[in-house]
């Protein structure tokens, strides 16, 4: 539905259904064409898969669901089951079972909803007659880097090797528009000026490529783009999530991301200061501002939530959070029973909750401000009005001796001597909130001092302090409150971060039967490394965070590697190595190259965990630079380019769809860093939320025209154009976006009046510096927005478009005013109303192209 494609032009063909057939085929239970060719079949790639969906639920690792004693995930088990013999797929039950047509024999059972096809059975039973070997699941095994030829691009020689293998070529090279656009938008996340593509169109140095790379990398964006996915799969957001979703102070972390990209801060480093930067001997303000990360969990106000029922939520949530972003594990499953496919126990979910039960924050109830991220000229300045406002109150309190004695004497004589106080003399003035307070002082002071509740005594007191004789303490105490308000101005003028804060004894953490937090018969854990990981050896003391950080990032470690560099491939090419991003496991799928992810994993270590050599690595590589345009018979055989003969086309994140309209419209503020912003919504959209203000406070000046990564993001209610193209709500992990393709997202380019004001500033960019004739305009308008000038056909259609929509607006002078009003950005003077809403109606149009939106 969106965007609008004028020509209904596709990349993708028509194809033949035996084609499509074939293709799918190809990749059906993880096989590639191993089966046609008779190589042998490997269970890593072939039979894990079909066992994993198939069969694990119920004999696999899980011990408290297992079914009939087997494990099918355990070759030694297996086979003394006689499920498997090797070598004799006849004589194995497990043959016997998923072959039979009896619904009381056949495996998996009806009830599963699950069936293994005729082909599937075939692969079971060949791979039982080569022999059953098993092999450990590939993501546990240490990757192993493969050997290239000297002086050439690794990636290059393993995708080649595989086409080869696969009778596929790889597509021509795209052209240099293309190549731009798709490099601006892949590591800026902002599409490229038409004097940028023009100067590397006609760059004839054969180092032109390599310069526009460094360019780019080198732009303070590069951070800003590559920040968006870290914030995804991290749960960056600016709301704690549950009950009324309230705000709380995180945006810091935002911007010790965006650094850490643009300083190519080493990923090890990256890794350890965000898990444990409060732990570092050399901590400091930016490496605590890091450790937010550890407070970026889901969490409530809520005044009659349970504290034990969100303790145990905030500890397992920070498994999960380690599991999605560095192991690509799903280790949630084992918080409530051991994982049903992999081999993550219980033990070792809530021995690695343990490591943060040394977190110091109040389970229920408001975050605090957080730690103060300030100068030092500033911090010096706080300590300055918290040392005055100390000497305040220390005077004041000098004197409470001397006011008490005085209270004491005045109590004696109001009621010795039957002293009627002022307020509630017959000629008195006062009001009458301070008659009630004189009636209720002198009611209590009618009764026995022992029989004077603590209520009474106060307000006993703070009538003679304020009203009685006030000459004794109001010096002190206006000092006191001058020196509060001073601190106060000033304190909340600076800003501040949640950031991890170690607690003088961790809290005790069990494992939750079934998940329960109300069932305390769990064994009590301590921090431990899971089971079926290589753990370091740590001798004397318990291992903390520190160490946890330091073993995600070691080198003997199998995972992390592989899980960044899956994730970075996809950013590249529009699909993981291994498609599932989060689940490098059993439910997971092997990697299409596994030697491919192997070498980016050990080039990334070896790297010494340099991310923009692995970026340029990638984006230097000829497969990266391919054209997404393919033949048909390359389509055919590859529908879902996982084999990379060909490059992807996909549709920009949310982000850079507003992000592309305010660049090209001449409105996007490039400042780096800052507060969340708030960019233009609908009236009456938190109407719900439970906090005020429930009225969107709309931001105005250069806060509206940020870039979409500081856009607010509130969970409960993300931001109605940033939901329609996908954004998450990071409620949650989120390792992938989905990427979908419905009407609201026409709607949105059309009607956001973001949109609708960019394409009106665009309107007038046009008018002034476009030239005079609607041909000329639109031509001019095209190069800004797609850096190309347009096609006959595309001339035949929005010229037309421009004269219509004149024509109507010059009958309606109403409506024309009312377009070139949307926004706050001041539209020009001296200009026809109806020839700028005309081309603010094109610049919609041309916003709203299925081109604008895609990376090529």
């Amino acid at each position: 539905m969106c965007g609008i494609d004028m020509t209904q032009r596709r990349s993708n063909v028509n194809l033949p259904m035996k084609a499509i057939g074939a293709a799918v085929l190809m990749f059906v239970g993880g096989s590639t064409s191993a089966e046609d060719r008779r190589e042998p079949l490997s269970f890593t790639r072939d039979i894990r898969p079909l066992l994993s969906d198939n069969c694990f639920h119920c004999h696999g690792p899980d011990a408290g669901h297992r079914q009939a004693d087997l494990r099918l995930d355990v070759r030694d088990e297996a086979v003394a089951a006689k499920a498997i013999v090797p070598g004799k797929a006849a004589e194995s039950s497990l043959v016997e079972r998923i072959r039979a047509t009896d619904p009381d024999v056949v495996m998996p059972p009806p009830e599963s909803h699950k069936k293994l096809d005729a082909r599937q059975q075939d692969l079971i039973a060949r791979w039982i007659d080569e022999g059953a070997t098993y092999q450990k699941h590939w993501a546990y095994e240490p990757p192993v880097k493969p050997q290239v030829p000297a002086g050439t691009n690794a990636i290059d020689q393993l995708v080649g090797a595989r086409l080869k293998t696969l009778g596929l070529k790889s597509a021509a090279e795209a052209d240099r528009r293309a190549l731009s656009r798709r490099l601006s938008f892949d590591l800026t996340g902002l599409p490229p000026t038409p004097q940028e593509v023009d100067a590397f169109v006609n760059d004839p140095s054969p180092d032109a490529y390599a310069r526009l790379v460094e360019r780019l990398l080198a732009s303070p964006h590069y951070g800003e783009r590559m920040a968006i996915g870290w914030l995804d799969v991290v749960r960056f957001a600016d709301t704690v999530g549950y009950h009324s979703d309230n705000p709380r102070n995180v945006w810091p972390y935002r911007d010790y991301v965006i650094k850490s990209f643009n300083d190519n801060k080493p990923f090890d480093r990256f890794t350890i200061e965000q898990i444990a930067g409060d732990l570092l001997p050399e901590a400091n303000q930016d490496t605590r501002i890091a450790s937010c990360f550890n407070r970026l969990l889901l969490t409530t106000e809520e005044g009659g939530a349970q504290p034990k029922d969100y303790e145990a939520r905030m500890l397992t949530d920070r498994v999960r959070a380690v599991g999605a972003v560095w192991l690509g594990q799903t280790t949630g499953c084992a918080g409530c029973h051991d994982h049903k496919f992999d081999p993550i126990t219980m033990r070792d979910f809530y021995s690695l909750a343990a490591f943060f039960a040394d977190v110091e924050e109040r389970t229920i109830g408001k975050r605090e401000d957080g730690m103060v991220i300030a100068p030092p000229e500033d911090v010096k300045k706080l300590a300055d009005l918290d040392a005055s406002l100390v000497a305040a109150k220390q005077k004041r309190d000098s004197i409470l001796p001397q006011l008490d004695a005085a209270q004491k004497q005045w109590e004696h004589d109001v009621t010795a001597y039957g002293i009627t106080l002022p307020e509630l003399k017959p000629d008195s003035k006062a009001t009458d909130a301070d008659k009630k307070t004189a009636e209720l002082v002198a009611d209590a002071l009618g009764k026995e001092l022992a029989k004077q509740s603590g209520g009474e005594r106060g307000e006993i007191q703070k009538y003679f302090r304020t009203k009685a004789s006030p000459h004794l303490f109001r010096a002190e105490q206006d000092a006191v409150t001058n020196a509060e308000r001073d601190r106060t101005a000033f304190y909340n003028t600076l800003t501040k971060c949640l950031v991890t804060v170690r607690r003088p004894a961790p809290a005790i953490v069990r494992i939750l039967p079934r998940g329960n937090w109300m069932d305390e018969s769990g064994e009590v854990m301590k921090p431990a490394f899971p089971g079926y990981l290589p753990a370091p050896a740590i001798d004397g003391r318990e291992p903390n965070r520190l160490d946890l950080a330091q073993w995600l990032v070691s080198r003997d470690h199998p995972l992390t590697a592989r899980v960044v560099m899956n994730r970075l491939w996809k950013q590249f090419f529009g699909t993981g190595l291994s498609r599932v991003l989060d689940d490098l496991g059993a439910q997971g799928e092997p990697p299409v190259n596994p030697e491919l992810l192997d070498w980016l994993a050990c080039e990334f270590m070896d790297s010494k965990w340099d991310l923009k050599h692995m970026v340029r690595t990638i984006v230097s590589s000829a497969a990266y630079r391919q054209s997404s345009v393919a033949a048909a018979e390359t389509i055919a055989a590859d529908p879902m380019n996982r084999e990379l003969a060909r490059q992807t086309a996909w549709r920009v994140d949310a982000e850079l769809v507003r992000d592309a309209a305010l660049a090209t419209s001449g409105l996007l503020v490039r400042t780096i860093g800052g507060p969340s912003v708030k960019p233009y919504q609908p009236d009456g959209y938190w109407e719900n939320l439970n906090f005020p203000p429930r009225v969107y406070p709309t931001d105005t000046g250069e806060k509206q025209y940020r870039r979409g990564l500081y856009t607010w993001w509130q969970r409960s209610f993300l931001h109605p154009s940033m939901l329609a193209f996908d954004a998450p709500s990071r409620e949650e992990c989120c390792a992938e976006r989905t990427r979908s393709n419905i009407p609201q997202q026409a709607l949105a380019l059309l009607n956001d009046p973001s949109y609708v004001e960019a394409s009106r500033a665009f309107a007038a960019w046009i008018m002034k510096d476009g030239g005079k004739s609607p041909e000329e305009r639109s031509a001019w308008a095209w190069r800004q927005v797609l850096q190309r000038v347009p096609r006959i056909e595309e001339m035949e259609t929005v010229v037309p478009l421009y004269r219509q929509q004149l024509a109507a607006y010059q009958a309606d002078p109403a409506a024309a005013a009312a377009l070139v009003k949307v926004g706050f950005a001041p539209a020009p003077t001296g200009v026809d109303s109806a020839e700028l809403a005309a081309w603010t109606h094109v610049a919609r149009v041309l916003f709203n192209l299925h081109e604008t939106i895609t990376r090529p």
